[in-house]
């Protein structure tokens, strides 16, 4: 009950300074889209989005296989195999260079094919969407090398590093946007170049750390078949699930491309940056409870681990529900104090996507329960394969003469869908109660939704568009969410923690 307790302190403790650095990251990431919008303009933001998506795409992909790797150095730190830790780390960074070079292959040869024949771009700007697209995948090479680093500090439970390296390389962003203010060379190629000198530096900050702080994070040649298998295997099929995503994600920005120009893509990338923003919030809460779920499962807690998804699956969907309320119901005055340039769509992209993002904020602890056990072949081919299936009706639909919004609706639909499935599977694959599930996290999620979203909304319709307006949703929407979210989110022992935490604060 005790080491419960330690680890129940320890992820409060991560959460908190992941929500420090987040804070920091929001605030410039938002006020860096507006900036650079006004200086690239509409056309080659759109531009930036759709072609130097790669940056952002393969970000992802990093995230994603980082915590792979995580899954196995948390998995050996949570049996306490340290000489098992030190080949792991090398095998992972033999694999990831094997990956980066088969990518790197397909990038120059079919990627560029289809860059300077298939994508709806103004001819004149070709040559600067060439650099761009080069300079992605420099930066996505450098992102590759510091996914086991990452990793490490993860597995570690080094949330203040993380944070304070995350802090440096939103600030050099920052210094970015400044510089394109100033420079007269091609902004949209400065960009490219200047994204990848911050990644560089990033890679080279994560790996000086970690080869001082962590014995097993120094590279030797280390070649064993059964775990070259092992991990290959996994962190194939991993790859596998997190590709879905992407072609999912990406692919979508494309097809708008061809039907529809940069100018959709470029209220479909604001309104990715704005629910990228809100989600990081969640995304910092599962940094925080990842290593514990991985290592619970690694020593047998069976129960200790259940708990914890369940909880985190919760408290996950309600943590960004409190957060987009406002923004749902305020979106068009948000965007027009924001930017001085409001794209067309984009209002209403934003509002889609963000409820797409809160249904797959249920799935989020799902993924780390699965990936925990190490058998996801079925698990990411299933659930991969259905993801996928977006974009073939996504094509089909836009073909038929559909509206862009199309496809932020079959979007929802795979959400969903996806929900589910991963339920499906977690319980062949650990036993994890669908029926539990939908009680202790469904329900309880859905009551807080229609409850704490009706005086808000009524609000909002008897208000005009102004500052105040928006303030009187926002803390109306705050305070029933809050006061909900204790009497119908909470279980009866929740309830008494967080009495008992308010309680301790007090005192502090």
């Amino acid at each position: 009950m005790n080491d419960q307790s330690e680890n129940t302190k320890r992820i409060a403790k991560n959460t908190l300074m992941l929500y420090f650095r987040m804070l920091l990251i929001m605030g410039v990431s938002l006020y860096t889209v507006r900036i650079v919008l006004n200086t690239l303009g509409v056309v080659d933001y759109g531009i930036y989005n759709v072609v130097g998506g790669v940056v952002t795409m393969f970000s992802f992909l990093s995230g994603t296989m980082a915590s792979a790797s995580q899954r196995f150095f948390a998995f050996e730190l949570g049996r306490k195999n340290h000489e098992k830790l030190k080949k792991t780390f090398s095998m992972t960074m033999t694999i990831y260079t094997m990956i980066a070079v088969v990518i790197l292959l397909l990038a120059e040869t079919v990627g560029l094919w289809f860059l300077n024949t298939q994508m709806t771009i103004p001819l004149v700007r070709m040559e600067a969407a060439n650099w761009i697209y080069q300079f992605s995948i420099f930066s996505f090479m450098m992102t590759m090398f510091t996914i086991p680093y990452d990793a490490a500090i993860i597995a570690h439970e080094r949330m203040n590093v993380y944070a304070w390296v995350s802090i440096v390389e939103v600030l050099l962003k920052l210094f970015i946007v400044y510089l394109l203010v100033i420079f007269s060379f091609d902004k949209l190629k400065l960009y490219g170049i200047l994204i990848f000198g911050v990644t560089t530096l990033v890679t080279l900050i994560y790996r000086t750390y970690c080869k001082r702080k962590f014995e097993e994070c120094k590279f030797s040649f280390y070649w064993d078949t059964k775990l070259f298998k092992e991990i290959a295997f996994y962190s194939g099929w991993n790859l596998f699930g997190a590709l879905a995503g992407v072609f999912n994600n990406n692919g979508i920005n494309i097809i708008l491309n061809i039907f529809f120009g940069p100018i959709v893509n470029t209220a479909r990338g604001i309104a990715y940056q704005v629910n990228s923003s809100i989600n990081q919030f969640v995304q910092n809460f599962m940094i925080a409870t990842r290593p514990q779920i991985t290592k619970y499962y690694a020593s047998g807690e069976k129960e200790q681990m259940m708990r914890l998804v369940f909880q985190s699956s919760k408290f996950s969907f309600l943590l960004l529900f409190v957060l987009t309320m406002p923004v749902l119901l305020e979106t068009n005055y948000i965007f027009t104090i924001w930017l001085k340039i409001v794209p067309e769509n984009v209002v209403l992209f934003t509002r889609l996507i963000i409820i797409s993002t809160l249904i797959d904020s249920l799935s989020y602890s799902l993924q780390t329960a699965a990936q925990a056990t190490g058998k996801i072949k079925i698990y990411q081919s299933v659930v991969g394969g259905v993801m996928l299936l977006n974009l073939p009706f996504a094509y089909l639909l836009l073909k038929l003469g559909y509206a862009p919004q199309i496809v932020f609706y079959l979007a929802i639909l795979n959400s969903v869908l996806t929900l589910f499935l991963r339920l499906f599977m977690l319980n062949k694959m650990v036993d994890l109660s669908i029926s539990s599930f939908i009680i202790q996290v469904i329900i309880p999620s859905l009551l807080v939704t229609i409850v704490a979203y009706i005086p808000p909304f009524l609000i909002y319709q008897r208000t005009a568009e102004s500052f105040l307006g928006f303030l009187s949703v926002a803390l109306t929407g705050f305070i029933t969410s809050i006061i909900t979210l204790y009497l119908l989110g909470l279980s009866k022992k929740e309830r008494s923690f967080a009495k008992q935490s308010i309680i301790n604060i007090r005192k502090k």
